[in-house]
């Protein structure tokens, strides 16, 4: 049996080796190692992809949040709401620019924010709130993006991990994820379900005066070359990330139905655990396209779960282990919106098991027989 990887990059560049090998070797011939031809080109293709109008690329989707909030003219102050149980990248840009992150908790069976819990926290302040979609599906749009229009609030979805998802609305109307709010932002970070060689990420809107203004910014606030309109910054994706990325653009959904044949298989083998683990939920409203296959281990019993899969050679991870409110670089710079005994609870339960393309049947079936050793 081939080793367990939390990620195998490796095995999946072999798959797409030789159209891989002739992009890059494309672009290194071009000599255009900034804005090349590749870049262009990936933006258009991004487009149609997920129905936005307007892809501005960028160096990474922690660029792309602090480039989103910065194309909104927020002032120092300004606050915005954001959940409890995330990756640090969205409230450290709130911080760094000076506005105040609210944070509020999360749904436990999906572990996106409450859209119950966002309305409580709303104060005179408050101008935008960053929906997370966590994992690979969609946060509850519909009642967020409601009740952002009741409140003239912007809202910009982080949509590092759920690219391909797929939001219903209640009149049946559907969207991709990233595609539903003022911004929408992307990491191309490789672990993702979209990964380049190296850091990259985008901006999607559907407003053509808010794509020229972020892409101003990405280029140190040029409208042209030595016209410096706006504060801005340097963050532009490469020639040769975009010539990776058009690549696999291309096998995003067959890399999509992978990842949902290996959830498929976790279920249907796990699913007899009901009592030990709580296997991840499926909204009725947003399609999953797994990032990640996050499970809820029951009774303090995660920890040793881990470990027992350590000592198997089964890597796991724990996304997250202390919530936003209790990392120290946010202690006195945060305003807490309420009670976040959810967000604190899953720290202490969720453990991700391995999740990707490559995964092949005997590595699944070891994997499986070791959980369930574990509870034997």
């Amino acid at each position: 049996m081939r080793p367990i990887q939390t990620v195998d990059l490796t095995t999946q560049y072999a798959s797409i080796q030789k159209e891989m090998d002739g992009a890059l070797l494309r672009a290194v011939r071009s000599g255009k190692y900034i804005n090349g031809e590749e870049v262009t080109a990936f933006a258009q293709e991004l487009a149609e992809y997920t129905g936005s109008k307007y892809i501005v690329p960028c160096a990474n989707g922690t660029d792309a949040l602090q480039i989103a909030l910065m194309g909104l003219n927020l002032k120092p102050g300004d606050e915005v709401i954001v959940p409890a149980f995330t990756y640090a990248a969205a409230v450290e840009v709130v911080a760094l620019l000076g506005l105040l992150p609210v944070v509020v908790d999360v749904e436990t069976s999906t572990c996106n924010i409450n859209p119950e819990k966002i309305l409580d926290a709303v104060s005179p302040k408050t101008k935008a709130i960053i929906p997370v979609h966590l994992f690979g599906q969609t946060c509850d749009m519909g009642k967020i993006l409601k009740m952002a229009k009741e409140s003239g609030l912007y809202v910009i979805e982080d949509n590092a991990q759920s690219i391909g998802a797929i939001h219903t609305f209640q009149d049946g109307k559907q969207k991709q994820s990233g595609a539903m709010g003022a911004i929408g932002t992307l990491s191309f970070f490789p672990t993702k379900n979209l990964g380049c060689y190296g850091d990259g990420g985008a901006m999607m809107t559907d407003n053509e005066a808010l794509a020229g203004r972020l892409k101003m910014i990405t280029q140190h606030g040029q409208s042209s070359k030595y016209r410096h309109q706006i504060i801005g910054c340097n963050s532009r994706l490469d020639t040769l990330q975009a010539a990776i990325l058009s690549v696999k653009l291309k096998h995003l959904s067959e890399y999509t139905t992978a990842r949902r044949q290996v959830a498929a298989y976790y279920r249907e083998h796990l699913r007899d655990l009901a009592d030990k683990i709580e296997l991840p939920s499926e909204t009725p409203y947003s399609s999953h396209v797994y990032n990640q296959f996050t499970i809820r281990v029951k009774h303090q019993k995660r920890d040793l779960l881990q470990q027992h899969l350590k000592e198997r050679n089964i890597p796991t991870t724990v996304y997250y282990p202390l919530p936003i409110h209790r990392q120290e670089a946010f202690r006195g710079i945060i305003r807490m919106g309420g009670n976040l005994s959810s967000a604190e609870e899953l720290c202490g339960s969720v453990l991700s098991l391995p999740i990707h393309t490559e995964l092949d049947q005997e590595q699944l079936e070891y994997i499986v027989k070791e959980v369930k050793a574990f509870f034997e």
